[in-house]
């Protein structure tokens, strides 16, 4: 706590950029997870999703010791409770990462092949849309530099349009994968069923959390 304490005197969003590195951890062991998923290897499955949820604790200690040393007292460049919703933001994509690590230890997803390519790009678009915001996030430093204006403005509001189409444009993938699951039906028992559908929502929460965030950014931009 002491160390987050200091990092706030140093910048308002640095201990942000912290929390956000930590949840990058968490999704950057999700492609290894696919893997493993599309190899149908249950040990190594149960192996990435214990790390991932290790992981997810370690952003969960991280956020709450910013929202106990967030000053009140001082002046901020951007409103408490702006920066008190982006950190929830993070923390529910550090959440998602572990639900669905969690959801893919309940039962092996057979039927995989038919949907692999479909289900695979999906699923790396999703992550692509975090990665994106992970480095919106990165680049609040230069815009305090720049009073929130200027050329860094600019590129931070291009990755926010990026991001708000990909998010579109998962969803249209996020509709084909559910109604193949659905026209195809009488080849899943009921329990894989439900599983498939539960992740590929899952999946899907990363790019609406992330355009969620990236929405909250540009309100901050359109207030300075």
């Amino acid at each position: 706590m002491q160390i987050i304490a200091k990092i706030f005197g140093k910048s308002p969003f640095a201990p942000l950029q912290i929390h956000m590195d930590k949840v990058a951890a968490c999704m950057r062991l999700l492609p290894n997870l696919l893997s493993a998923i599309s190899e149908k290897n249950e040990g190594k499955i149960q192996s990435i999703a214990q790390k991932i949820s290790k992981l997810e604790h370690e952003a969960d200690l991280t956020k709450n010791d910013i929202r106990n040393q967030l000053p009140k007292s001082i002046f901020l460049p951007v409103d408490r409770r702006d920066l008190l919703f982006i950190l929830s933001l993070q923390d529910s994509l550090a959440d998602k990462a572990e639900d669905i690590g969690v959801a893919a230890t309940y039962s092996i997803l057979e039927n995989y092949e038919k949907m692999q390519k479909d289900f695979e790009e999906f699923f790396h678009k999703n992550l692509d849309a975090f990665h994106l915001t992970h480095t919106m996030i990165k680049e609040f430093d230069a815009l305090l530099e720049s009073s929130f204006g200027g050329i860094e403005a600019e590129k931070v509001k291009h990755m926010i349009e990026e991001i708000a189409f990909k998010e579109h444009e998962l969803d249209r993938l996020q509709y084909h994968l559910t109604k193949y699951i659905y026209a195809h039906a009488s080849e899943f028992s009921y329990s894989l069923f439900q599983l498939w559908l539960h992740i590929i929502k899952e999946v899907g929460m990363i790019s609406n959390l992330s355009e969620n965030l990236a929405n909250r950014i540009r309100m901050i931009l359109e207030l300075k």
